[in-house]
């Protein structure tokens, strides 16, 4: 099976390429416009000289069987778009675009050629999230901070605050019904963002502080009397009566933890076995994350 993964920048290096390299019957392919980065990642991982590409027609020249797209967002579309045009079933990186019309040409796209495209939303698969879709949910609390980075509103709210969106929509236990948006924005830059999504015996609140003084990833479901967080997606803690805590195995591997194992090898199963994933569900989080966008740009006009 000939993979190929392009762009090979912090998140395919740490996260990605060390789940790929290691699967058995896979020949990794790997692409960048960087030949340094090339040479010293291919050189890491044992990548022969054939399996080096410094733009996209070499790599697609070699029949690829998938993709993984981990480049800058802002070239997904036009490398995404290569890739389902040459029927190249294809996972990328959150988000599909910076603008929603590009999210949706390329899930139209996909479609049309009836070829995959998953979205990088590996929260969905990491273990302790998972599990909180058993556990009651009638008050859904995530917050994911950070320190000393207010930023342009729609590049932090698509780059990262999409998580979140994504990790809500997920958790929900029925429809929306109600859509409400916070923000605080000085000098262009947004400092921090509020969402709540509300339904018939629930209600989800997002929360994105890029001056809290902490990076942290905090999630929190309850109802019925119990409740269930997660803390940096790696330590469980269970309140009904007397705490309980388990954390994340001395062995157990970071891409493991944070659901990206579960996603490379579920789309690549996917493809294995000719099932066409559809990009339709992360779509709806792509313009949920637009709207937010919009409110807070309206709001801080």
């Amino acid at each position: 099976m000939k993979v190929g993964c392009i762009g090979l920048g912090d998140i395919a290096r740490k996260a990605y390429l060390p789940v790929l390299a290691v699967l058995p019957g896979v020949e990794l392919h790997l692409q960048t416009r960087t030949p340094a980065t090339l040479t010293r990642v291919a050189d890491g991982l044992r990548i022969p000289d054939p399996q080096r590409h410094t733009d996209l027609d070499a790599l697609l020249a070699q029949g690829l069987d998938a993709a993984f797209v981990h480049a800058p967002t802002a070239v997904h579309p036009q490398i995404v778009a290569r890739l389902l045009e040459a029927g190249v079933p294809t996972y990328v990186d959150k988000p599909l675009a910076y603008e929603l019309a590009d999210s949706e040409r390329l899930v139209t796209l996909a479609e049309e050629r009836r070829t995959s495209l998953a979205v990088g939303f590996n929260r969905r698969h990491a273990p302790g999230y998972a599990q909180c879709a058993d556990h009651p949910r009638e008050l859904i609390l995530m917050q994911k901070n950070r320190t000393g980075l207010p930023e342009d509103p729609r590049t932090m709210i698509l780059d990262d605050f999409i998580h979140v969106v994504d990790t809500l929509r997920f958790l929900v236990p029925g429809p929306v019904d109600g859509v409400t948006v916070r923000a605080r924005v000085e000098d262009g830059l947004l400092h921090h963002v509020v969402l709540q999504l509300a339904g018939d015996g629930f209600t989800a609140l997002g929360v994105m502080n890029r001056l809290s003084g902490s990076a942290e990833e905090i999630l929190e479901v309850s109802g019925q009397d119990t409740k269930r967080q997660v803390v940096n997606l790696a330590e469980v803690i269970d309140h009904k009566g007397q705490t309980t805590v388990r954390r994340r195995g001395d062995w157990v591997p970071v891409a493991r933890q944070r659901g990206i194992e579960q996603a490379v090898l579920g789309f690549l199963d996917a493809v294995r076995a000719g099932r066409v994933l559809s990009a339709r569900d992360a779509l709806e989080t792509h313009e949920l994350c637009e709207r937010v966008v919009r409110t807070v740009l309206d709001r801080s006009a």
